[in-house]
């Protein structure tokens, strides 16, 4: 292939396919480097995107690979004049002697999405205050855990726990609102081995 034109029918059914599937805000352009670079567009889809149309030059970028730079571009970010944020791939296209005779381009109008991104981290960003929360179907199964929690406040098991440990355990779950369930002092009893007189005795300890 000489020119891209000599295969306009395939890269108009590949620009057309690529439209297609991304929508109204993905640019797909053509351009032809063998001639005048003041007139390189030869075919483009939805050229509202950079306001482009054929006809219109190419990029400085298609300059800068006639001059010999580097060719092909993978998923760069540039603007339009309008201020939108592109991400754009531009395939350089060859004749068999290996010189510059087209590009492909696509460019997608990210600035939508951008801002999607932005009101999305607002609401999942990592210093949004974090709450510990258990939703549980009875009641019985929320005192379950802030037993369970207590014990890991500590660190150690029940059994292995000095006074002054359990006082903090019963300081926790006092804190956390576990005396309030119904009966809670008779399980956190039976589960610290102590004594209701020696519950209210660390309550008072740990509230004093």
């Amino acid at each position: 292939m000489e020119n891209v034109r000599d295969e306009i029918a395939f890269f108009g059914s590949l620009m057309k396919g690529i439209a297609a599937l991304f929508g109204s805000r993905c640019e797909i352009v053509l351009h032809d480097l063998t001639g005048d670079y003041g007139s390189t567009i030869v075919m483009i889809e939805n050229g509202h995107v950079t306001g482009r149309r054929v006809g219109d030059c190419g990029s400085n970028l298609g300059l800068e690979v006639l001059r010999g730079a580097s060719g092909d571009r993978y998923g760069y970010l540039t603007n339009s004049r309008e201020g939108n944020v592109l991400r754009s791939s531009s395939v350089y296209v060859r004749n068999p002697e290996g010189r510059v005779i087209g590009c492909l381009c696509v460019n997608m109008d990210i600035s939508g999405l951008m801002l999607a991104e932005n009101a999305i981290r607002e609401l999942t960003a990592n210093n949004v205050p974090r709450e510990e929360e258990f939703f549980v179907n009875d009641v019985n199964e929320l005192l379950d855990v802030f037993l369970q929690r207590a014990q890991e406040e500590i660190g150690k098991p029940v059994a292995c726990m000095s006074r002054e440990e359990k006082v903090r355990a019963v300081k926790y779950l006092d804190s956390k609102g576990a005396l309030l369930i119904s009966k809670a002092g008779n399980r956190i009893c039976n589960f610290f081995n102590i004594s209701k007189f020696t519950l209210y005795s660390y309550l008072d300890e740990a509230n004093g």
